[in-house]
């Protein structure tokens, strides 16, 4: 069956069409959650996508991700989930094809294994994987162009060029006609096309209006997103929003802590000054002349190398300078105390805190004090296992990216169709580079204990249980993993059964 890509038909021809009687009808649009725009045609009504509008709404958010980066303590946040997402190796690459479940012979999976190493030579991704893990993190979305020979398409990809989030949108044209069902009349979906919009919006752009654009094909663009939608508006949005409102919070009292902290923190006199019986006009004048003798209010201007008087400008956290008449105590100077308890940083602890905890950072990794504890996995707190947890998640996610260049570069060299490309592909696996102690930990103390308790049970097995049994629910192996280890015993040439070498009926383990 012919494939159609960036324009070319690869592989022959098919002589006949299929009917349209045999497609399926439906009235809904597919939707894949992928922040789509639809575009809705035919039938009575009709929408049109507002470019200038939402587009640019979504844009603001990604600008609005890029400048929360930058604040320190999300930074901090974001370079934990980086370093224990990307690990790079000069030995090894950070992100491994792992074709083990797929049904290939050994030759077509070496061309394989040849195409993925050749995806990332062209990303750099042995040097710049980390930076680009962090624009996929940050704006939510990861665009390439891919670019191919016009004349030798067969060549596979040639160059892959990164493209501005804010300039390009995927849309998904839904032509739809109306149908009689009953006594009515229903729009059913008639046809979908789907392509992506590129729209210059630089200063420089001969493009006047955010509404013109280029029209793309969806196989010259790959396009990795988070998977986070928004539900109500079927957005893609970022592992940043949650902390969108705790950064802002955050920001706001560390400035009204610092305007707090800067009043309050000084100590100010206050001097008052014997008038006597002296007119208000001559005590005022007496009052500025004692304060101008006593206030010294140079400056020193580090650009102009000048001196300054500054006498004339009365400061908020200066001295107070009040007349007193005659029958008072005379000239008197005292102190007025600072604010008090300006250590205390509660507030600012907890909204911290809650950054951290809207990134799915564990808050222990906030505390510099608190070290890298090589104990037992007893000792491994619950955040952090999570925190692998969203780790393994954002890997999935990412690797989507290698999913659809893999694809491209293997049906444009020919290596294999689109049909087997459909069956083959969710076995497809990337592994990436493991630097979690945690996780390993985790699993060595698991892996113990339950050859504890396989030890324990071995004057059982055979009398109230099974070896069978034992694989399944003791040692927690499934039928494929099974089928694998007793093909594995077997290929190593052993010359006991697989069962009686595991439950140890020979007198081993």
């Amino acid at each position: 069956m012919p494939i159609q890509l960036f324009g070319y038909t690869i592989g022959k021809s098919s002589p006949v069409e299929p009917q349209e009687s045999k497609k399926q009808v439906s009235f809904v649009a597919p939707d894949s959650y992928d922040g789509t725009y639809t575009l809705e045609t035919g039938g009575v009504f009709g929408t049109l996508v507002d470019f200038s509008g939402s587009v640019r709404d979504e844009n603001n958010l990604i600008m609005q991700y890029r400048n929360m980066s930058l604040f320190p303590e999300v930074d901090q946040a974001i370079e934990d989930i980086i370093n224990e997402s990307i690990i790079l190796d000069k030995d090894h690459k950070p992100v491994k094809l792992d074709l083990e479940s797929v049904d290939l012979s050994d030759g077509i999976k070496n061309k394989i294994y040849d195409e993925y190493d050749g995806i990332l030579r062209m990303l750099e991704f042995h040097r710049k994987g980390v930076d680009l893990f962090r624009r996929w993190y940050i704006d939510s979305k990861l665009y390439y162009h891919i670019v191919i020979d016009q004349d030798n398409p067969q060549k596979g990809i040639k160059e892959l060029r990164a493209i501005d989030p804010v300039k390009i949108k995927k849309v998904r044209k839904v032509e739809k006609e109306q149908r009689h069902v009953g006594t009515g009349k229903v729009p059913f979906v008639k046809k979908v096309e789907e392509f992506y919009v590129y729209t210059d919006t630089s200063k420089d752009s001969v493009y006047t209006t955010p509404t013109s654009g280029i029209k793309i094909s969806t196989d010259s663009i790959c396009y990795a997103h988070s998977g986070v939608i928004d539900l109500s508006t079927k957005r893609v949005v970022g592992y940043l929003q949650k902390a969108i409102r705790p950064t802002n919070m955050l920001r706001q009292i560390e400035d009204a802590v610092v305007i707090y902290r800067i009043s309050r923190a000084p100590e100010r006199r206050i001097f008052y000054i014997d008038v006597g019986n002296l007119p208000k006009n001559k005590a005022e004048q007496y009052l500025r002349d004692i304060m101008n003798r006593y206030r010294n209010k140079l400056t020193y201007d580090a650009g102009t190398g000048e001196i300054k008087d500054g006498r004339n400008h009365l400061h908020m956290l200066e001295d107070f300078w009040l007349p007193r008449r005659e029958g008072g105590r005379g000239t008197e100077i005292t102190t007025l105390d600072g604010g008090q308890n300006l250590g205390e940083m509660e507030d600012v602890e907890y909204l911290l805190k809650k950054v951290y905890r809207s990134l799915n950072v564990p808050i222990s990794r906030m505390e510099a004090e608190n070290g890298f504890n090589m104990g037992r996995s007893a000792e491994i707190t619950r955040d952090e296992v999570k925190f692998y947890k969203f780790i393994e998640k954002l890997r999935m996610r990412f690797s989507d990216m290698f999913l659809q260049l893999l694809r491209v570069q293997l049906i444009l060299k020919g290596v294999m169709s689109q049909e087997d490309w459909d069956k083959l592909s969710p076995d497809i696996k990337f592994n990436f580079n493991q630097d979690s102690y945690f996780s390993e930990l985790k699993q060595t103390e698991i892996l113990k204990d339950r050859l504890d308790i396989l030890t324990q049970m071995e004057e059982y097995v055979g009398k109230y249980y099974s070896t069978d049994w034992i694989r399944k629910n003791v040692l927690q192996q499934s039928e494929e993993e099974i089928m694998q280890i007793d093909a594995q015993i077997q290929k190593e040439g052993s010359n006991l059964e697989p069962e009686e070498d595991m439950m140890g009926q020979e007198g081993e383990y």
